[in-house]
């Protein structure tokens, strides 16, 4: 898809002051419209600005010299609400480690520790037994362990509490942001109350972005099939609400397409398992293009098992904070890409529980997997959708009532109107992957201004010195080194978090005292 037009403005911000390279506050003041100084800014106001934010509090800077700009007031807002979309609900385990932790930086205890507690407070012994085990013996013993979305989100709210969130928080759209003439920068922002629209700007020295993804993706067949027909209801994104798909199974029965074969595929998956359970009138066919091999990596080699392929997380390991990251931090632009080729791909975990479902399914023949290429998509007459498959034995024709795409989101930074302005107005490189060009501290070099800079993280500089970068343990990561340059830097209240200092936060934080 094209890039998205610049930001509209004729209205907010002014035009007049918002089209220079670098704006003065003369001029905003002439405006009338709220102005807010402050030292520290975060865009976007997910869980990558609430780990910049938990970083910056444990660093020693207090809350009233912080703002954050975001629609959800809960860090984890939207997050919650793509999980609860595609089936995991709160209840359900999701793809992470004992020891990402948003809530604690320094990752002890863990998640399965916290969870081996609480069961054993219970009197659960045996399940208690099997968290502690789990991660002892991952993944060749056993299963990765993986925490329940439930515990992750009261552990969050609890952080956000003790480090005075919701007093830095502010709920809007940040509309453009620019440098001022006196090294600082400029964001506006605009809010809804009551029906109305409220502008307002910030001043900060030191901007933080982490927007996350800027929107759903749909295959381009099924893109066009929805263009074309205006149907919604027979083929729906696994990220976008669609409960009456299932709902509708359930009654009736059907046969239902899944495209992709990553996480969101294996717990869609998991959900129609549920329908059958109630409905055995049900098919499920998996359309893939071809067979797959299992990525390999030196003597490495992924695991595929009814061709879906496996890994813990959806990056190796060692590219958190073993060889792999450092070895990408040090590579080249064009051996970065080809890292990243090389170490990504769509994986989903390796649940027995899961796995089992597949089997048994292939084996009674409600689940089919079939190979090809998706020719086109057009309305069925009778209802639902038809796919025009090309295999090597030709075309074969395939009616369903539903197809689900799996295949995930948007992460172009272009098809955001705050950033596409931004890369527009200072003329921005990207990186070979079309996201952001960030430095291996995450700054984004040609916004500097004097002493104030601009940092970057999360999924719009994938492609960059990080491969797991839309990750608990990644977000935590590149805000840690976002401290550390501001450290270096000599910034405001910022203490490099090392040493005793160090314990004497993880102190505070078990004891839930505000930093």
């Amino acid at each position: 898809p094209n890039p998205s037009p610049p930001i509209p403005q004729n209205i907010f911000p002014p035009h007049e002051i918002f089209k220079e390279e670098k704006i003065s506050l003369g001029a905003l003041q002439k405006t009338s419209l709220p102005i807010k100084e402050v030292t520290y800014v975060s865009i976007g106001g997910g869980l990558g600005s609430f780990a910049y934010v938990d970083h910056l509090r444990i660093a020693g800077v207090p809350k009233e010299k912080i703002a954050v700009i975001g629609l959800n007031s809960l860090p984890y807002g939207r997050y919650e609400r793509l999980l609860r979309n595609c089936q995991i609900f709160r209840y359900k385990r999701i793809r992470s480690g004992s020891d990402s932790c948003p809530d604690n930086l320094w990752g002890w205890p863990g998640y399965a520790l916290r969870e081996a507690w609480q069961e054993l407070l219970s009197g659960h012994l045996n399940q208690a037994f099997t968290c502690l085990w789990q991660v002892f013996a991952e993944p060749v013993l056993a299963d990765t362990y993986t925490p329940i979305a439930d515990n992750v989100f009261h552990s969050i709210d609890r952080e956000t509490q003790r480090i005075g969130w919701p007093q830095i928080f502010s709920q809007g759209s940040a509309r453009a942001i620019r440098k001022t003439e006196d090294g600082r920068y400029c964001i506006a922002y605009s809010a809804s109350k009551f029906g109305q629209t409220d502008h307002r700007f910030i001043i900060a020295d030191f901007v933080h972005i982490c927007t996350g993804y800027p929107a759903l993706k749909l295959l381009p067949d099924l893109q066009r099939y929805r263009d074309n027909t205006g149907d919604l209801k027979s083929v729906v994104q696994g990220y976008e609400p669609h409960d009456h798909v299932y709902e509708q199974l359930e009654k009736k029965g059907g046969t239902v397409i899944i495209r992709g074969s990553g996480i969101v595929a294996s717990q869609i998956m998991d959900r129609l398992y549920l329908v059958y359970k109630i409905n055995p009138h049900l098919k499920i066919i998996h359309m893939n293009r071809e067979p797959r091999r299992g990525n390999q990596y030196g003597m490495a080699q992924r695991g595929v098992e009814n061709d879906w392929e496996f890994q813990p997380y959806n990056w190796p390991k060692a590219t958190w904070g073993g060889d792999m990251r450092k070895m990408l931090e040090e590579a080249t632009p064009h051996r970065r890409r080809e890292l990243l080729q090389i170490w990504g791909g769509t994986t989903t975990s390796s649940r027995k529980p899961w796995r089992q479902i597949i089997k048994q399914g292939l084996q009674e023949g409600w689940y089919e997997i079939k190979y090809g290429l998706v020719k086109d998509v057009k309305p069925d007459i009778n209802g639902g959708v038809i796919s025009t498959l090309l295999t090597n034995k030709g075309e074969n024709t395939i009616h369903a009532d539903f197809i689900i795409d799996c295949t995930g989101l948007v992460s172009d930074p272009l098809q955001s109107p705050l950033l596409n302005d931004l890369v527009h107005h200072y003329q921005l490189p990207l990186n070979i992957q079309g996201r952001l060009d960030v430095a291996n501290d995450f700054e984004i070099p040609k916004m500097r201004n004097g002493n104030g800079k601009v940092y970057a993280n999360g999924i719009i500089t994938l492609g960059g010195p990080y491969a797991g970068v839309d990750t608990f343990l990644g977000l935590q990561y590149s805000a840690h080194r976002i401290i550390e340059s501001l450290a270096l830097l000599n910034a405001p209240d910022v203490g490099y978090i090392v040493g005793l200092y160090s314990l004497m936060q993880w102190y505070r934080w078990a004891n839930n005292q505000e930093p």
